[in-house]
């Protein structure tokens, strides 16, 4: 790191990675830093631009990486950047401001924006917040209606993070990526803001205390142990909810055995009752053929029983009418007796008669 005069006003340039830090810098510083195309880190050390003029000001931009660092941890990204910074301050120099660059398209912080701001609030302290610009960044991204209404969150809401540290002298400005804007940003900075050292600065420096001892520091520990726990508790959450897949599972397996069994006593009862359906089919069955052969052999018996009532009626009336015959045949042959016997008789008395006649004739 070269040393820096004391007529050089120094700004920090800090944020998110991907926030545009790097291509604000050499935008302004006319540099060739490396910047970030996505989501992986570029910045990986502080790195402290040549000074260049700004309306006759000597200005050096500071370039930090960002907490969310991919290749280094916070703690890490802290130490770099609390070295740079009480070295200088060792120097003799203080931050004229510091630069918190945001991305307006990403709308409300996430997790892990929120905790990357408290650590910057706690490296800065509460007094130095009047030195702090916020810049709202990649306004190309979002239609102006949204940016707006993104930037009217930033200023009202504190889910943020923002309002708080506006109420305490922080500004919120806009970079529209062009060389216009950023001036004006350094602009502001130059000619309101005086020099102040930061608590992380005084921290170490003045206080005599490690890194590891600071409010930034006890930050990330807190953000750490936060973190451990949430991740402890996701963990705890992931087995309960394993444990309760599983019991579900369990559960679900069981009442697909106890369906199956029912199903199978449902399929066995049914067969059982076909089973029982169809002897007694066949036992009424069988008794329906037994009462039909019983009542055939009644038929038979009875068409027998009238067969030979009707052969005997048969025989009777031919016996019957036989006697009658011989009786008709008998009578017939008394009646012819008795015709005979009285043609006799009458033929007698006529001869008688005849005789008689003839006697008479004779006297």
């Amino acid at each position: 790191m070269g040393l820096i005069g004391e007529e050089t006003a120094t700004i920090a340039v800090m944020g998110a990675t991907g926030s545009g830090k790097t291509t604000f810098i050499n935008l302004m510083a006319n540099s060739n830093l490396q910047t970030s195309a996505g989501l992986r880190s570029c910045t990986e050390v502080v790195t402290a631009t040549a000074p260049f003029d700004l309306d006759g000001r000597r200005v050096v931009l500071i370039d930090t990486p960002g907490f969310d660092d991919t290749t280094k941890s916070d703690s890490d990204i802290l130490k770099l950047i609390a070295d740079f910074l009480a070295h200088s301050y060792k120097q003799g120099h203080k931050l004229a401001g510091i630069l918190y660059f945001y991305k307006i398209c990403d709308g409300r912080l996430g997790g892990v924006s929120l905790k990357n701001f408290r650590t910057f609030r706690k490296l800065c302290g509460e007094e130095t917040l009047r030195n702090v610009v916020f810049v709202t960044n990649m306004w190309g991204l979002v239609t102006p209606q949204l940016g707006a209404q993104r930037e009217q969150e930033l200023l009202t809401t504190d889910d943020f993070g923002f309002k708080s540290a506006l109420e305490k002298g922080a500004k919120m400005m806009r970079h529209d990526r062009d060389g216009q804007s950023a001036a004006d940003i350094l602009r502001y900075i130059l000619g309101s803001n005086i020099p102040m050292a930061l608590q992380i600065q005084r921290e170490i420096v003045d206080e005599r205390k490690d890194v590891s001892q600071t409010a930034a520091a006890d930050e990330i520990e807190r953000e750490l142990r936060a973190a451990r726990e949430a991740e402890r508790q996701r963990q705890a959450a992931e087995a309960q909810r394993e444990r309760q897949r599983l019991a579900a599972e369990a559960r679900a397996r069981e009442e697909i055995a106890r369906r199956q069994r029912a199903e199978a006593e449902r399929i066995r009862q049914a067969e059982l009752y076909r089973i029982q359906a169809e002897t007694l089919r066949a036992q009424q069955e069988q008794e329906r053929q037994a009462r039909e052969i019983e009542q055939q052999m009644r038929a038979q018996e009875e068409a027998r029983r009238i067969q030979a009532e009707a052969i005997q009626r048969t025989h009777q009336l031919a016996l019957a009418e036989q006697r009658r015959l011989a009786e008709e045949a008998r009578r017939r042959q008394m009646e012819e007796e008795e015709r005979q016997r009285i043609a006799l008789i009458e033929m007698q008395q006529h001869h008688r008669r005849k005789k008689k006649r003839r006697g008479l004739f004779r006297w």
